[in-house]
């Protein structure tokens, strides 16, 4: 988003809050709220309202849809050659100008995911790419999810973060999220986003935050890193898959437990402690958390909420910055996820790296009192490529207990290059990929032990 917000002014104990401000705050957060961060009750699953419309349209469009995302990649790279070749005036500045100028590394992974939709789709090409496990997960499994997903995100968002329901949340709980986290407490909608609807959502709401001034360099890439959990509804899927859903309520407790201990410590620790504290260069810092003493907490947050909604834009330049939001993620976001994803998971089904760089894994496994330590080693390091990788290795293990740690890690190491992990190299918020890798690591060192301890101590 490009706009920026009217200057923080400085709310009194006798501010007084204007019906309109007032309603234009209700009106559309509560419609967010209701899109994002309530889940309802289908039939045997959990969802939200952004979810369920998205289903709708992954229904209505059916089996079209892997031809559509070959499509939007293929536009993708047409454009972005052509943009290369002729500069025409409409991409030398603003926001056309950051999606298709762009270097030779992204203009190599955009025609790499293009190639690899092609090969998969009209089955072409080696067996590597085109296979059901590698470039039919990414086609025909994840596309037809991340399109409909992030249609409705990018078009719905604003109703979250543009009419002052993040300063709202973010003012109320700003002192347990400074001291816990050493994070702003708006992030808290982030993480609620997350766990309600999906982890992409959470990195997209974050990297607008980053991008509009309400995060530094440090706050967005611990929020991106740390609170992007899997869905629910995701989580459910997990435990169906791997056996285990009878034992739904302590999975995700274990999970919740152990992703919040390491989001403590990893905020705090290199490589994210060590992140600069700077701002977007092109806006600056657009918040303050500072309170004055006669103000109180409830009212002050109402205040920073209204004024928001005030300088809020109107539905024309809300609706102008939602197209633009979609064509940026569909044809730059997409072709990276499936560039990275794809050869991420050719890596883990038909090479013996994953396998390797496990050997490490089994003794501490052994040391945890895992059964099966040398079946399960690969799943414990396998989600770097894939989130759903861990819970497919995990059905040829007999151990209901090892099953049951797998399940809980994978939902815990968060760094996915498949999904988030590419969304974030895409996005603007100042992370490396050796840093993903760093956290990924150290989520992993950090919860495994605490998800063993549970496992045995509480539930097995």
């Amino acid at each position: 988003m490009s706009y920026s917000p009217a200057e923080p002014k400085e709310p009194t104990a006798s501010a007084s809050i204007p019906r309109a401000h007032l309603l234009k705050f209700l009106i559309p957060s509560i419609l967010g709220v209701l899109l994002f961060l309530v889940p309802f009750q289908v039939g045997e699953s959990v969802n939200i309202g952004m979810g369920l419309m998205a289903d709708g349209l992954q229904a209505l469009l059916g089996e079209a849809l892997p031809a559509i995302a070959m499509a939007v990649l293929c536009i993708s790279v047409i454009t972005t050659l052509y943009v290369k070749a002729a500069n025409p005036s409409w991409a030398q500045a603003g926001h056309f100008k950051d999606m298709f100028k762009v270097g030779p590394i992204w203009v190599a992974m955009r025609i790499l995911g293009a190639m690899f939709v092609i090969m998969t789709f009209f089955q072409v090409g080696p067996e590597f790419v085109t296979a059901s496990f590698t470039g039919g997960v990414m086609l025909n499994d994840l596309a037809p999810v991340l399109l409909t997903f992030f249609f409705f995100a990018a078009l719905l968002l604003p109703f979250l973060v543009e009419f002052g329901f993040m300063e709202f949340i973010g003012t109320l709980v700003r002192k347990p999220f400074r001291v816990i986290f050493n994070l702003p407490g708006r992030s808290a909608i982030d993480a609620t986003a997350s766990w309600m609807g999906s982890g992409t959502v959470g990195v997209l709401i974050t990297a607008q935050q980053y991008e509009q001034g309400y995060y530094n360099g440090r706050e967005a890439s611990v929020i991106a890193t740390n609170f992007s959990v899997a869905s629910i509804a995701f989580s459910l899927l997990v435990t169906n898959f791997v056996g285990i859903n009878h034992l739904f309520v302590p999975f995700y407790f274990t999970v919740v437990v152990s992703g919040l201990v390491a989001a403590v410590i990893v905020s705090r620790i290199p490589p994210l402690s060590l992140k600069s504290n700077d701002y977007h260069e092109p806006v600056g810092c657009q918040i303050s958390e500072e309170r004055t003493e006669n103000v109180g907490l409830l009212r002050y947050s109402l205040l920073q909420a209204t004024r928001r909604a005030a300088s809020a834009p109107g539905p024309k330049e809300l609706a102008r910055l939602a197209l633009i939001n979609v064509i940026d993620i569909f044809l730059t976001l997409l072709p990276l996820v499936f560039a990275i994803g794809t050869v991420a998971l050719i890596l883990a089904e038909f090479t013996p790296i994953f396998t390797w760089l496990s050997y490490p894994m089994v003794p501490v496994l052994e040391l945890l009192r895992i059964p099966e330590a040398q079946a399960a080693a690969p799943a414990t390091l396998v989600g770097f490529a894939d989130m759903f990788l861990p819970a497919v290795l995990a059905t040829n293990i007999e151990s209901e207990l090892t099953r049951f740690v797998i399940a809980c890690l994978s939902m815990t190491q968060l760094v996915y290059m498949s999904e988030i992990g590419a969304l974030l190299l895409k996005s603007r918020i100042p992370i490396k990929f050796w840093e993903l890798v760093a956290v990924f690591l150290l989520r992993t060192a950090i919860t495994l032990p605490i998800i063993a301890f549970m496992a045995h101590t509480f539930f097995f």
